[in-house]
């Protein structure tokens, strides 16, 4: 016990306070603790103690006392002890104060108990001790929880025991006495800690105030601190009273300053060797942080507070630093930071897009005013067509001007500047090292580059030059030159190094924008190339049409306007999804297929079956190469328009339905079957046919011009809708750009084409039609028909080759055709002759040998026509030839001389013998 009280006494001293007058405090303070918590123990012991005892007492005397009443022994004799005893002990356990007293035989069965329902059952206890005449005390637990019981005998006369008498308490009301007196006890012991506590606390505050709560070990370091900082540390120290005199003065300060030896007691302000402001300031007693003051040829750093803040004498304290050196090197840190700062900024804010002359821009106005007051770029100029500069600086078109001000006399913005050899701007291009030119005024070879503009420049104040290549990938692609006037100091070999860094940031930028403009431009071009430059010429439908690029470039939309035999005009419209080389290129092969397609005159169902196939096909044999990029996702929309019946047929492989815009303004979108996109197979193409008044436009688009992730498609049909409407009269070209104006953002994310068509009908006294009997003698009426028509149309000059087509056509009609054949003459912008017939034979060009009796019909008609072809109906089909009207034909007379003597005559005979396939 002793030894942990020691430990516990040395473990509560090393944690308290290192002053002695703290350490006293608390020692004293444990001992009082201690003292108090000892007499609180025994109190609390010595009560338990009593209290146990008076409740022996007390039980002992209850049962000795009942057990010598008067008619106890009696009542034990008769019959019913219990009737007799129960009440009798009942009422004396009230009156003396106990929790119980029970009577029970020599063998230990009760026969009075608080609880009649334990009357006649065991007694819980020792009776041993008390049959043999003795009391005895125990404490048990018994009916009633833990008891202090108290057993006695009862004798009758003759002195033998008859029976036992047990009285006691229970244990919880012993120890309510205990508790009741706890209180009384922790108050006197708080009482007494209190009462010491406050006369330690007395004696350890005199104490503190004669020590300064210093420990002795820590009033030893204070003197070895004392003397170090007067004598050792590199930071003057000074103490100034509150009557200017000074205090206390350290070696540093007194060489700061400058101050004899015997400075301290004397007044700071007849002190000669301070700076007046310096002195000033100390008898001031203003608080200063890092003011700064000069001593001499130094530079000091002054710092003074109060001492009284903490109770201390009044008076202030100084420091003094030399930052003479510090301010050095700290300007030079600033300027470092700076540099990096700009270099980081540039890195952020150049190459911001692809763009050649942005970054260009960019470059300049990131330099300007931090680094330069002027900054302009040079660039060679096939750089900015994205081809490989030139070895030497010339043609350099100027790409950036950017500075302070905007009237200074530098080379303005887009002019193509050759560099002397002797410049800097040509010796940095050659050399690909930047060139400092500190002094423009002195520099002759830059002089020479243009004498009057040199001189204008340095009138102007511009004084210094940093002309740094901008060199990418060990090419370079143009010159950075970046000029100071008055606002700036003159370059120095610091300079030229960031210079170097900062256009070395910019031209890898610059470079892949270079790259970028080089393989966009090759793209645009390709897709150019694929897709249609002008409009042919055709009397059905008036055209419009636009075109846009994505903002990622080339993609796969395109159109097309094709004229077909018989007047009419197929219009298509095709999407291949995704962008760049491969989309424009799947997009050429897929306009040529359909370009070829419809060359055999097939109804727009069979030629989407066609190109179909073709995809299918297409993706086939690419997907054995290693790079397989098949054709996914294109679409298509082919409609052939008839001028002469006003019908249209359409049909479509996945494409979004075109809009019909009626003469009366209202805006519809056709109801047309939906076929699957191109290359998928397996499912048929429908067409539908729909009869078109005269001045019905028809609306191709692909999907770029409604799509948006912005809005549903729905959305953009509806907006569509809007625009279109209500314009009966506008061009197809003005509802193009109005539609586009209103639909589409400035650069769109998805590329657009756009067909609007408005249908024309050829008057019906420019067609004229003829059923043909199947009888050759018919072919001398039809020509005499087919001259008087040629007549009216005031067309005569053709009249001779016209008839030599029409009795070859229809002499083959007749002779390898069936019923029904008919003869239509279309007068368009040219002469179309159609003959008709009720048979899918196909006729065909052969070159007959020079005795051979036939086979020279087609041959003939080949070379007096145009052009000429077969088309099948679902009635058969129609052999057909264009023959060019007088106006156009002026060189065709000659031409067709020749053919005269071989003419027909005009009964069709010698037609009929030659006619044959």
């Amino acid at each position: 016990m002793a030894n942990r009280f020691a430990d516990w006494s040395r473990s509560l001293v090393s944690r308290s306070p290192r002053s002695v007058a703290g350490q006293v405090f608390v020692l004293q303070v444990a001992l009082v603790v201690l003292l108090v918590a000892g007499g609180v123990l025994a109190l609390v012991l010595q009560s338990d103690r009593d209290t146990f005892a008076e409740a022996k007492r007390r039980s002992v005397a209850v049962a000795q006392t009942f057990a010598h009443s008067p008619g106890v022994v009696a009542a034990l004799e008769s019959p019913d002890p219990s009737k007799i005893l129960q009440p009798l002990t009942e009422a004396a356990r009230k009156a003396a104060g106990v929790d119980f007293i029970v009577v029970l035989d020599t063998k230990g069965i009760r026969y009075t108990h608080p609880r009649p329902e334990l009357i006649g059952k065991q007694f819980v206890g020792t009776i041993g001790p008390s049959l043999a005449g003795k009391v005895y005390t125990e404490s048990v637990n018994g009916p009633l929880g833990r008891e202090v019981q108290s057993t006695v005998p009862i004798d009758n006369a003759d002195g033998k025991v008859v029976g036992l008498v047990s009285a006691g308490l229970r244990v919880k009301h012993v120890a309510s006495q205990v508790t009741r007196q706890l209180p009384i006890i922790l108050g006197a012991g708080a009482g007494a800690l209190v009462v010491a506590t406050a006369g330690t606390a007395l004696v350890g505050r005199r104490l503190r105030r004669q020590t300064h709560s210093l420990a002795p070990d820590e009033m030893t370091r204070m003197y070895d601190h004392h003397d170090t900082v007067l004598h050792s540390v590199r930071e003057g120290v000074l103490i100034v009273g509150s009557d200017g005199r000074l205090v206390l003065a350290n070696d540093e300060a007194r060489r700061l300053l400058e101050l004899p030896p015997d400075v301290e007691g004397q007044l700071v302000s007849e002190l000669s060797s301070l700076d007046p402001e310096t002195a000033a300031l100390l008898v001031s007693g203003r608080e200063v942080t890092d003011e700064v003051h000069f001593a001499g040829d130094r530079l000091l750093a002054v710092n003074q507070r109060h001492t009284d803040s903490g109770g201390g004498p009044m008076g202030t304290v100084v420091t003094l630093r030399d930052s003479t050196e510090l301010r050095a090197v700290t300007g030079r840190a600033e300027i470092a930071r700076e540099r990096l700062k700009l270099l980081y900024d540039a890195g952020l804010a150049i190459g911001t897009t692809l763009d050649v002359l942005r970054t260009a821009d960019e470059l300049a106005q990131v330099a300007v005013p931090r680094f330069a007051d002027f900054v302009t770029v040079d660039l060679a100029d096939a750089v900015l067509h994205g081809q490989e500069p030139a070895p030497t600086a010339t043609d350099m078109r100027r790409t950036a001007v950017y500075g302070i001000r905007d009237d200074h006399p530098l080379y303005e913005a887009g002019r193509l500047i050759d560099f002397l050899p002797s410049t800097p701007q040509a010796r940095g291009y050659g050399s690909g090292h930047a060139e400092l030119v500190a002094e423009l005024s002195t520099a002759t070879g830059w002089h020479a580059q243009d004498p009057e503009r040199t001189k204008n420049i340095i009138d102007y104040g511009i004084h210094t030059l940093i002309a740094a290549p901008i060199k990418a990938r060990g090419v370079v692609l143009g010159m950075a030159n970046f000029w100071r006037s008055q606002e700036h100091g003159p370059f120095d070999e610091e300079d030229l190094s960031l210079a170097e860094e900062l256009v070395a940031r910019a031209a890898v930028s610059i470079d892949n924008a270079r790259r970028y403009t080089r393989e966009h431009a090759l793209a645009v071009t390709l897709q150019r190339s694929l897709l249609p430059r002008a409009l042919p010429e055709q009397s059905a439908l008036d055209v419009g049409f636009r075109y846009l690029p994505a903002q990622s470039g080339v993609s796969g939309d395109w159109f097309d306007v094709i004229p077909l035999s018989g007047s009419r005009v197929a219009l298509t419209v095709g999407d291949v999804v995704g962008h760049g080389l491969h989309a424009a290129a799947t997009m050429g092969r897929l306009r040529t297929a359909v370009h070829n397609f419809s060359s055999l005159d097939l109804p727009p169902d069979e030629l989407l079956s066609h190109v179909d196939d073709l995809v299918g096909r297409i993706d086939q044999d690419e997907s054995d190469t290693e790079s397989a990029t098949g054709i996914v996702g294109a679409t298509c929309l082919y409609a052939i328009y008839d001028p002469v019946t006003r019908r249209c047929v359409v049909a479509r492989a996945g494409h979004l339905a075109p809009a019909l815009i009626l003469p009366d303004g209202t805006v519809t979108f056709l109801d047309l079957p939906t076929g699957p996109p191109l290359g998928l197979g397996g499912l048929p193409f429908q067409t539908a046919e729909l009869d078109l008044p005269e001045g019905a436009q028809l609306v191709l688009y692909t999907d770029g011009l409604i799509e948006d992730r912005r809005r549903d498609l729905d959305v953009g049909m509806e907006l569509l809708r809007q625009a279109l409407s209500g314009h009966p009269d506008r061009s197809p070209e003005e509802s193009c750009q109005a539609v586009l104006d209103e639909l589409l953002p400035e650069r769109p994310k998805d590329d657009v084409a756009l067909l609007i068509a408005r249908t024309r009908g050829l008057p019906r006294d420019r067609i004229a039609d003829w059923d043909v009997p199947l009888d050759p003698a018919a072919v001398a009426g039809m020509r005499d028909e087919v001259a008087r028509k040629l007549d009216e149309w005031g067309l005569s000059e053709v009249a001779f080759s016209v008839e030599l087509v029409l009795s070859e056509l229809v002499t083959n009609a007749i002779r390898y055709g069936s019923e029904p054949i008919h003869v239509r003459l279309i007068h368009d912008r040219t002469l179309i002759v159609e003959v008709a017939d009720g048979s899918n034979t196909s006729p065909h060009l052969r070159y007959a040998a020079t005795m051979d009796e036939g086979g020279r019909g087609l041959f003939l008609v080949s070379q007096v026509a145009e052009r000429w072809g077969t088309r099948y109906t679902p009635q058969g089909k129609v052999i057909w030839a264009e023959q060019a009207l007088p106006e156009v034909s002026e060189e065709s007379g000659p031409a067709a001389a020749p053919m005269a003597e071989e003419a027909p005559d005009r009964d069709g005979a010698e037609g009929a013998q030659r006619g044959g396939v």
